[in-house]
C-alpha cells in the first residue's frame, strides 16, 4: 500500500517522457486527449495520496545514511492539494492556448514531467530527498521558459538555470553540516540538532542557515537574488507564466519551512542577526517588487514583479516566527496560487484574443471580454487585500502575527510595508479594470467586439475566482490546520 505514494510522482514523470518520444501526431486531438487523461488520472492518484495514505516508503539508499525517503505530513498535503488544483486547470487552459503555439508536443511533455517532479518536492519526506526534486524541478521546467527559442528567451533560461543553481549550491553548503551533525534528515518539528551542538556550533549553524535561506530563497524570488523571475515569466507561453508564477515558486517558499521550522528549528534562531537579515530582506523585497509592478507598462511582466512582492509576504510571515504570522503566511501560499495563476491566465487570454500585451491597450477590453475582466477584477482584489476575499484574510493574519511578535522595529514596520505594498497593488491591478470598463471618449466601440475565450479558457478563471471567494469567506477550516501546525513546530 505504501508504495501507492509513488504513484502519482513517477506516473506524469513516465508519461511524459512517452509523449515527448513518440513521432509528432496526425490529429492534436489525439494528444491532447493523451494529456487530459494523464493529468486527470494524475489527480486522481494525487487526491488519494493526499487524503488516503499515511505510510512512507524509501525508494532506495544514495550512499548508506542517505535514503530517498517519501512522506506525507501536513506541509506536503497542501502544498500538493494546491499544486493539483492549480495544475490541472493550467493544463486544461493551455488546450486552448496552446493552438498558436510551436512544439506543443514539448511543452506537454515538459508539462506532465513537472507536475510529477513537483509531486515529488511536495511528497519528500527527508532533506536529501527534497534537494533532488528542487534540483529537478529547475531542469525541467527550464523549457517553459526556452519554449520560443527567441534570443530573449533564450537569454531568460539561461538567468533562470544560473540564479536557480546558484541558490541551489548554496543551499548544498547546508545539507552537508546539517547531514553530519544531524540526527537524522527526516522533517521533524522543531529540528534534528540537538541543542548542545547548536550552542557548540552556534556562530556556523547561523551561517549555515543564512546560506540555505538565501539558497531556497532564490526560487522564491528574495531579494538579491529576484532579477531571473521578471525576465523569465513573461517569455515563457502563457499558462507556463502562470505556474511558473503561482505554483513552481512555492518549491523555494516549501524548502525555506522545511529547513527553519523542521531541521534548524524557530528556539535556536529567534532573536539572532539572521532572523533580523532575513526579515529586512522580505521587507525590501515586499516594496519593492510592488514599486517595480506599478511602473511597468507590459502586464506580464508587470505581473512578474508582483509575484516578486506577493512570494516576499510569506517569508515574511514565516520569518517572524510567531505562530499566527505562520498560519497567514500557509494560507497567502494557496491564496496567492490561485489568484496569481488566474491574473497570468486572463493577461493569457487576452493576449490569445487581441494580442495586446500593453496595459494602455486594454483600454475598453471589458467591452468585449466582460467574463475575463470579471474574474481578473475578482483576484485582483483578493491580491489587493480586500474583503471578503482570500488575500485579505491571510493578510490579516500576517500584520496582526507581526504586531504580536514584539520584535524590535519590525512588529510595526512589517504591516506599515504590507500596508503600502497593498495600496500599491491596487496601483498597478485595477487601473486595467477601470479603463477596461470605463473607456472613456474617444474609444473606438468596435476594436474589442466579440472576443470571449473559449469555455476551456474561461472555465479554469471563474474556478479560480470562486475559490478567492470562498477561502476569503471560510478560511477557519484552513486556519485551524496552520494553527495545530504552528503550535507542533514553535
Amino acid at each position: 500500500m505504501e508504495y501507492m505514494l509513488l504513484l502519482p510522482v513517477f506516473f506524469p514523470i513516465l508519461a511524459g517522457i512517452v509523449l515527448l518520444l513518440q513521432k509528432e501526431y496526425k490529429k492534436r486531438d489525439t494528444m491532447l486527449v493523451y494529456v487530459g487523461a494523464a493529468l486527470i488520472l494524475t489527480a486522481v492518484l494525487a487526491l488519494y495520496a493526499i487524503f488516503g495514505i499515511k505510510e512512507d516508503v524509501t525508494l532506495f539508499y544514495l550512499t548508506k545514511t542517505l535514503p530517498v525517503y517519501f512522506k506525507l505530513d501536513m506541509l506536503g498535503r497542501y502544498f500538493s492539494l494546491t499544486l493539483t488544483i492549480v495544475w490541472v486547470l493550467a493544463g486544461f487552459f493551455s488546450f486552448e492556448y496552446m493552438k498558436h503555439e510551436k512544439n506543443e508536443k514539448r511543452y506537454f511533455g515538459f508539462y506532465l514531467i513537472v507536475f510529477g517532479v513537483l509531486l515529488g518536492l511536495d511528497f519528500a519526506g527527508n532533506l536529501i530527498t527534497m534537494y533532488l526534486f528542487y534540483e529537478f524541478m529547475t531542469l525541467t521546467s527550464m523549457p517553459f521558459v526556452l519554449h520560443t527559442q527567441t534570443k530573449e528567451s533564450i537569454m531568460a533560461a539561461l538567468r533562470y538555470l544560473f540564479f536557480s543553481f546558484a541558490g541551489a549550491y548554496m543551499a548544498l553548503f547546508g545539507v552537508y553540516f546539517i547531514s553530519r551533525y544531524g540526527t537524522t534528515l527526516t522533517f521533524t518539528p522543531g529540528g534534528v540538532i540537538g541543542a548542545s551542538v547548536l550552542q557548540e556550533h552556534s556562530t556556523l549553524f547561523l551561517v549555515v542557515t543564512f546560506f540555505m535561506l538565501i539558497g531556497f530563497g532564490v526560487k522564491a524570488g528574495m531579494f538579491p537574488l529576484h532579477a531571473w523571475l521578471p525576465t523569465a515569466h513573461p517569455v515563457a507561453p502563457g499558462p507556463a507564466s502562470a505556474v511558473l508564477s503561482g505554483i513552481i515558486v512555492k518549491g523555494g517558499v516549501l524548502a525555506v519551512i522545511r529547513v527553519v521550522y523542521q531541521l534548524i528549528g524557530v528556539d535556536f534562531l529567534r532573536g539572532t542577526w539572521v532572523q533580523t537579515v532575513w526579515i529586512t530582506l522580505t521587507l525590501v523585497t515586499v516594496f519593492m517588487g510592488s514599486l517595480l509592478a506599478f511602473r511597468e507598462p507590459v502586464l506580464k511582466k508587470r505581473l512578474a514583479y508582483s509575484t516578486v512582492s506577493q512570494l516576499s509576504y510569506i517569508l515574511f510571515g514565516l520569518s517572524v516566527m510567531q505562530p499566527e504570522a505562520m498560519s497567514g503566511a500557509l494560507l497567502h501560499v494557496a491564496a496567492h496560487a490561485f489568484i496569481k495563476v488566474a491574473l497570468f491566465l486572463c493577461a493569457s487570454a487576452i493576449i490569445y484574443q487581441t494580442g495586446a500585451k500593453r496595459v494602455e491597450e486594454l483600454r475598453g477590453i471589458g467591452k468585449g471580454m466582460p467574463v475575463t475582466l470579471w474574474c481578473y477584477t475578482i483576484v485582483s482584489l483578493g491580491l489587493i487585500g480586500i474583503p471578503p476575499a482570500s488575500g485579505f484574510v491571510s493578510k490579516w493574519h500576517l500584520a496582526a502575527g507581526a504586531l504580536d511578535s514584539g520584535i524590535a522595529v519590525f512588529s510595526w514596520l512589517g504591516p506599515v510595508v504590507l500596508l503600502i505594498s497593498a495600496l500599491l497593488t491596487a496601483g498597478y491591478l485595477l487601473p486595467v479594470t477601470m479603463q477596461g470598463f470605463f473607456p472613456g471618449e474617444g474609444y473606438d466601440a468596435s476594436r474589442f467586439e466579440k472576443k470571449e475565450p473559449s469555455y476551456l479558457m474561461l472555465v479554469p478563471l471563474l474556478v479560480f475566482a470562486a475559490l478567492t471567494i470562498v477561502i476569503g469567506l471560510m478560511p477557519n477550516t484552513l486556519t485551524r490546520v496552520f494553527d495545530a501546525f504552528a503550535a507542533q513546530v514553535m
